[in-house]
């Protein structure tokens, strides 16, 4: 997959048999055949009868990450939110949440509207809103309508595993930039822009996934002032976790002609509201809402109106407040630890912390023995060296040191000997 992503194995390039490999890599048939019939079941390669495999030319499709956790483990694996953490929409609802809303209204509910602008005026952003069903919706109907099939978007090195295959999905030309804990890089980002055949830059400016990730004041300048020789590129904020990222807000968009910041609101008030704002330049914001009335039309005004009710909630607001304390502590308190083995992380915000290892799956497999799921980076890497993920967000702070200890094993050849507890 990597190969193919990162452009070294054309359409209709052959593979090695099955054999071949295993005989290379040291792995059994069994396993590399298991791992052709999934590369063939997503599209990435193609088998025909007494025929080497080749590289297939259709898109690559996206399946759900899934990972056969055993009884007893403690699932790091997915970035989600700690579902105690979400507040209770129940109490919310009322008789007079839903009304029949028509073809003719606003997409928008004003007082959802009103209440996001708010958020986004405060952070010195400004523009027109829109709503989708989620931040990956308002990236993909961005993409589809307002940058030309196989242009050059610049994305993080690593970056969102969703983003990186939706990009790859639609046929854009991936131009991988290396990130710190401060952002993109800016001498990389520098070397990306001098070709000038960028379209798009996409980036994250806090709670970066998977690297946690979050833009300085300086590195923020710095950026800014290297964008500003390029105004006709489009720069998009994925804001994902804007509420609980336990950083301030910083931008790239202040005076640019086309911009867009998605904020997600799926993990502040739960993941099943599928809604995020994108506040843009009014030609983006026209050229989405277009694509979008090809599609669903809008957001149900019936969850607007609801996600308006918990936004504006000054219960809901001290929960979300104090969930994103809670979320620092999580990370910090595994930084701390792994800090006790010597072992280098990244985690500045967010949900997740970033661990380099010299061999993902020896690694991930070790702590899945020990009780411990987590997440290889392979899916989110282009060219960066080797990581693995944890996310934070469902880590008690009283467990952080067990797991510290049994990366520390792991990283070592060892493993604990018995699951998590």
């Amino acid at each position: 997959m990597l190969a193919v992503r990162r452009g070294e194995l054309g359409e209709g390039s052959p593979l090695p048999s099955i054999r071949e490999i295993a005989r290379l890599s040291g792995l059994s048939p069994g396993t590399v055949g298991l791992a052709f019939r999934i590369l063939r079941e997503r599209g990435v390669i193609f088998t025909s009868h007494g025929k080497r495999a080749r590289i297939s030319n259709r898109p690559v499709q996206h399946r759900a990450f899934e990972m056969r956790i055993p009884a007893g483990a403690v699932n790091l694996a997915v970035t989600g939110p700690d579902p105690k953490l979400l507040p209770d929409v129940n109490w919310l609802l009322s008789a007079g949440l839903f009304r029949p809303t028509l073809y003719d209204q606003p997409h928008v509910d004003g007082e959802l509207g009103a209440a996001l602008t708010d958020g986004f005026t405060r952070d010195g952003i400004h523009g027109e809103l829109t709503i989708t069903n989620g931040a990956l919706d308002a990236l993909e109907r961005l993409l589809l309508s307002c940058v030309r099939p196989g242009a050059n978007v610049v994305v993080e090195d690593p970056s969102w595993g969703m983003a990186l295959n939706l990009l790859n999905l639609h046929r854009f030309n991936l131009v991988g930039v290396p990130v710190d804990d401060y952002g993109l890089i800016p001498e990389a980002l520098a070397d990306a822009l001098s070709t000038g055949q960028v379209a798009l830059v996409l980036l994250t400016p806090r709670g970066q996934n998977p690297y946690g990730s979050a833009m300085s004041a300086e590195r923020t300048a710095l950026l800014s002032d290297l964008l500003s020789r390029h105004p006709d590129v489009i720069v998009v904020e994925d804001d994902h976790a804007a509420l609980i990222s336990d950083a301030p807000a910083t931008t790239l968009t202040a005076g640019r002609d086309r911009f867009a910041v998605i904020r997600s609101l799926n993990k502040t008030l739960g993941p099943d509201l599928r809604l995020a704002a994108m506040m843009s330049d009014p030609v983006t914001a026209d050229d989405v809402q277009r694509r979008q009335l090809l599609g669903p039309g809008w957001v149900s005004h019936f969850t607007q109106r609801l996600a308006a009710r918990l936004l504006t909630d000054s219960t809901t607001l001290n929960g979300v407040r104090r969930a994103e304390e809670e979320y620092s502590a999580r990370r910090k308190a595994l930084l701390a630890a792994l800090d006790q083995h010597h072992i280098a992380a990244h985690g500045r915000s967010g949900l997740n912390v970033a661990i380099p290892v010299p061999d993902e799956t020896t690694v991930v497999s070790d702590l899945l023995i020990s009780g411990w799921a987590v997440r290889g980076g392979a899916d989110f890497r282009l060219r960066s060296p080797p990581f693995i993920r944890v996310c934070t967000a469902q880590l008690p702070q009283q467990r952080a040191p067990d797991l510290a200890t049994s990366i520390a094993l792991a990283l070592r050849g060892r493993r604990s000997s018995s699951l998590a507890p």
